[in-house]
């Protein structure tokens, strides 16, 4: 299976190599939209998109996103059908007036990220962990979908 890039601003997975130079302008063109509307304030409603990585083992669908300055308290994972979905809200940081910021470039309120689960998996036996800032899913595969060895008889 190849690691593909995942691009924020548009949800999908690109497999096709010819595509990514767009990709990343229209990425870098989002990422402008998305400053300049949130400074002005019109952009204060906007859900923010933690990073994540999804892998495979054996017996496992992983997802790892980072979710730094939040609780475990904070996040809300749900799996329907083939969606999982990650929502949260990470806190306001102090009340700090404007003119005290040299920069601010972390997203704050309202999180949400939804999965495409690509293989079958138990939904009744997903684990969830945190730490470090860092949001653990285990998603157990269907027995179906694993790896079964065929022993082959000499004759």
């Amino acid at each position: 299976m190849a690691v593909m890039h995942w691009y924020p601003s548009r949800q999908v997975l690109e497999p096709w190599e010819g595509a990514r130079e767009l990709g990343e302008v229209q990425s870098e063109i989002s990422h402008l939209f998305d400053t300049f509307f949130a400074r002005s304030g019109r952009g204060q409603d906007r859900a923010w998109t933690p990073a994540a990585d999804m892998y495979e083992t054996k017996d496992e669908l992983v997802i790892k996103a980072d979710l730094p300055g939040m609780s475990e308290k904070d996040v809300q994972v749900t799996i329907t059908g083939d969606l999982l979905s990650l929502k949260g809200q990470r806190a306001e940081p102090e009340a700090m007036q404007p003119e005290q910021y040299f920069g601010a470039e972390r997203w704050t309120g309202r999180m949400e990220r939804i999965f495409q689960v690509p293989i079958p998996v138990q939904a009744d036996k997903v684990r969830a962990a945190y730490r470090d800032g860092v949001l653990t899913v285990t998603l157990p595969k269907m027995e179906s979908v694993k790896p079964k060895e065929i022993k082959i008889d000499v004759q």
